[in-house]
């Protein structure tokens, strides 16, 4: 910007505010030395969690580690792992129970997962529900809880798969 007589604006001579008398100083509170080491042993603390999580921790070490499935990587030549409840008619056929059939989704079924290896019998709740809400549907005679290994090579898909039942609840006469 340029004055009227001539003088442009960063010629102009750099004037600082005075502070002195300003309000805001007056609010501002020094940190004692004991309140510093505090703050420091506290931040060490934290730090040292966070490292022992990232190195030995697990996913249950969250938040002092990170989740594994984001900070390690899958090996490319690993399968790939798709969990499934699927009930059993009489007939043989496959029923999926899973992917909301019964009110629970894939992720819910895996999270209580250790809770139906250790009691099949909740999986009759599972019948139950699937039989409430299909009436007209055949009857089931066992629920199963089923792990599909995809196998890979490089990364990609071979097209193979195995299934490994994991948990299996038989329902008698049909539920």
């Amino acid at each position: 910007m340029t004055h009227l007589d001539g003088r442009r604006s960063y010629d102009a001579r750099v004037v600082q505010p005075s502070r002195a008398g300003d309000p805001a100083e007056a609010d501002v509170v020094v940190l004692s030395p004991g309140g510093r080491r505090a703050r420091l042993a506290a931040s060490l603390a934290v730090l040292a969690l966070v490292l022992a999580g990232t190195l030995w921790g697990t996913d249950a070490s969250f938040p002092f580690g990170p989740f594994k499935m984001y900070s390690t990587r899958a090996d490319a030549n690993a399968p790939v792992v798709s969990t499934r409840v699927v009930g059993l008619t009489g007939a043989g056929e496959e029923v999926r129970l899973s992917g909301g059939e019964v009110g629970l989704r894939r992720a819910e079924f895996e999270g209580q997962l250790p809770r139906m290896v250790d009691d099949p019998t909740l999986l009759v709740t599972l019948a139950e529900t699937y039989t409430r809400r299909h009436p007209d549907a055949p009857s089931l005679v066992e629920v199963q809880v089923v792990q599909r290994h995809f196998e890979l090579a490089d990364g990609l898909p071979t097209g193979e798969w195995t299934d490994r039942v994991l948990v299996e609840q038989d329902l008698g006469a049909g539920s």
